[in-house]
Protein backbone atom coordinates (compact mmCIF):
# COMPACT_ATOMS: atom_id res chain seq x y z
CA UNK A 1 0.00 0.00 0.00
CA UNK A 2 0.99 4.12 -0.73
CA UNK A 3 1.58 5.79 1.97
CA UNK A 4 1.46 9.67 1.09
CA UNK A 5 3.61 12.14 3.64
CA UNK A 6 2.84 15.47 3.77
CA UNK A 7 3.94 18.55 5.12
CA UNK A 8 2.30 18.76 8.54
CA UNK A 9 1.06 22.01 10.36
CA UNK A 10 3.88 24.12 11.19
CA UNK A 11 1.77 25.45 14.49
CA UNK A 12 1.96 21.65 15.82
CA UNK A 13 5.05 21.35 14.29
CA UNK A 14 7.16 24.08 15.88
CA UNK A 15 4.36 24.88 19.16
CA UNK A 16 4.04 28.40 17.47
CA UNK A 17 0.75 29.96 16.89
CA UNK A 18 2.28 32.53 14.56
CA UNK A 19 3.63 29.82 12.72
CA UNK A 20 3.49 30.45 8.53
CA UNK A 21 2.28 27.71 5.95
CA UNK A 22 4.91 26.76 4.21
CA UNK A 23 8.81 25.62 4.47
CA UNK A 24 11.67 24.42 2.55
CA UNK A 25 12.72 21.27 2.50
CA UNK A 26 16.76 20.71 3.33
CA UNK A 27 17.47 17.57 2.83
CA UNK A 28 15.88 13.97 2.83
CA UNK A 29 17.72 11.47 5.16
CA UNK A 30 16.53 8.35 2.85
CA UNK A 31 16.73 7.75 -0.76
CA UNK A 32 14.03 6.42 -3.26
CA UNK A 33 14.20 2.80 -2.72
CA UNK A 34 15.92 2.78 1.17
CA UNK A 35 13.87 1.22 4.36
CA UNK A 36 12.61 3.65 7.08
CA UNK A 37 11.06 2.84 10.06
CA UNK A 38 8.14 4.51 11.47
CA UNK A 39 9.14 8.02 13.62
CA UNK A 40 12.89 7.71 12.01
CA UNK A 41 13.55 10.87 10.66
CA UNK A 42 12.90 11.33 6.81
CA UNK A 43 12.90 14.76 5.87
CA UNK A 44 14.86 18.11 7.57
CA UNK A 45 12.55 21.03 6.71
CA UNK A 46 13.52 24.73 7.47
CA UNK A 47 11.22 28.35 7.87
CA UNK A 48 12.56 31.62 8.61
CA UNK A 49 12.19 30.65 12.13
CA UNK A 50 13.06 27.21 13.06
CA UNK A 51 13.85 23.93 11.41
CA UNK A 52 12.69 20.69 12.45
CA UNK A 53 12.71 17.04 10.53
CA UNK A 54 9.26 15.62 9.42
CA UNK A 55 9.39 11.61 10.88
CA UNK A 56 8.20 9.02 9.15
CA UNK A 57 4.37 8.06 9.66
CA UNK A 58 5.17 3.85 9.10
CA UNK A 59 7.94 1.68 8.36
CA UNK A 60 8.30 0.83 5.09
CA UNK A 61 9.93 1.86 1.70
CA UNK A 62 10.79 5.16 0.29
CA UNK A 63 8.67 4.69 -2.94
CA UNK A 64 9.13 7.86 -4.21
CA UNK A 65 11.05 11.33 -3.51
CA UNK A 66 8.53 14.39 -4.49
CA UNK A 67 10.03 17.41 -3.74
CA UNK A 68 13.83 18.37 -4.08
CA UNK A 69 16.32 20.17 -1.79
CA UNK A 70 15.59 23.62 -1.49
CA UNK A 71 11.42 23.38 -2.74
CA UNK A 72 9.38 25.93 -0.57
CA UNK A 73 6.33 23.27 -0.02
CA UNK A 74 2.90 24.58 1.51
CA UNK A 75 1.49 22.82 4.68
CA UNK A 76 -0.68 19.36 3.24
CA UNK A 77 1.81 19.16 -0.24
CA UNK A 78 2.86 15.35 -0.56
CA UNK A 79 7.08 15.47 0.35
CA UNK A 80 7.21 11.44 -0.27
CA UNK A 81 5.34 8.53 -0.82
CA UNK A 82 6.21 5.34 1.08
CA UNK A 83 5.23 1.65 0.29
CA UNK A 84 4.40 0.10 3.49
CA UNK A 85 2.57 -3.43 4.41
CA UNK A 86 -1.06 -3.63 5.12
CA UNK A 87 -2.99 -0.54 6.46
CA UNK A 88 -0.33 2.15 7.87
Amino acid sequence: MDLEVKLPSLKETSGDENAGDEATVSFFFKEEGEQVEKDEELVSMVTDKASFDVPSPAAGKVKKICKEEDDVVQVGEILAILEVEGDA
